[in-house]
């Protein structure tokens, strides 16, 4: 019994620090894609909002399953989930937008060095969190803190987005490597979105695989 809480602190104390890591992840991200004129930097910067949003439903439902593993979830998990599923949408729709309006302007970052050195980052924590949510989960046989951390593979992958459309145009100047990056982001952020609502109706959500 003691050892369950003591695997259940650390499962809250994970949740925490991804919220805290996205908030300055984002904080950075943003800045530094606005100031270069980054789309998929930037749009990774809203994502990692986004993922707070996310990451407060899940510390919830941390607390609520280390008291009784078989309650339901509560409103304010659903409506995180649910709100978190909408803004991704809008992102994507966002970045859709922007990326037509660039490629019409034939608009260029300033550079995509800080899109290399953030995602680098991104990379190193996004893997260590995965795994380490992964663990935590099998120890409680916890479906749902092994699905938070299957879940972070998306982060991983967007990462591996926005660091292979950054490294492309600081190294070759290929005028698209933005928009590619960003069209990388929209699918998974489609991706993310629905699976907020398939958690949201109720369901265990793996990335693609999904139980009930």
């Amino acid at each position: 019994m003691e050892q369950e809480i003591k695997l259940y602190k650390w499962a809250y104390k994970l949740s925490l620090f991804t919220i805290l890591y996205n908030l300055i992840e984002g904080i950075i991200s943003i800045i530094m894609g606005y100031n270069d004129e980054t789309l998929t930097l930037f749009g990774f910067g809203i994502d990692s909002f986004i993922e707070i949003m996310s990451g407060a439903g899940i510390t919830i439902m941390i607390l609520r399953i280390s008291r009784n593993p078989d309650s339901p979830k509560k409103q304010f998990e659903i409506k995180a989930l649910k709100i978190t599923g909408i803004a991704f949408y809008l992102l994507s729709a966002g970045l859709l937008i922007s990326i037509i309006l660039n490629i019409i302007n034939k608009h260029k970052p300033e550079t995509t060095f800080w899109g290399i050195i953030i995602s680098l980052i991104s990379i190193v924590v996004m893997s260590w969190l995965m795994v380490a949510k992964k663990r935590v989960g099998k120890q409680l046989n916890s479906e749902a803190i092994i699905s938070d951390g299957n879940c972070t593979k998306i982060c991983l992958y967007m990462s591996v987005v926005l660091l292979l459309s950054s490294l492309i145009y600081e190294l070759t100047g290929f005028v698209y490597a933005d928009a590619i990056g960003g069209l990388g982001l929209i699918y998974f952020s489609v991706v993310e979105g629905k699976e907020a609502f398939e958690k949201a109706k109720g369901k265990v959500c793996c990335c693609s695989d999904c139980k009930n």
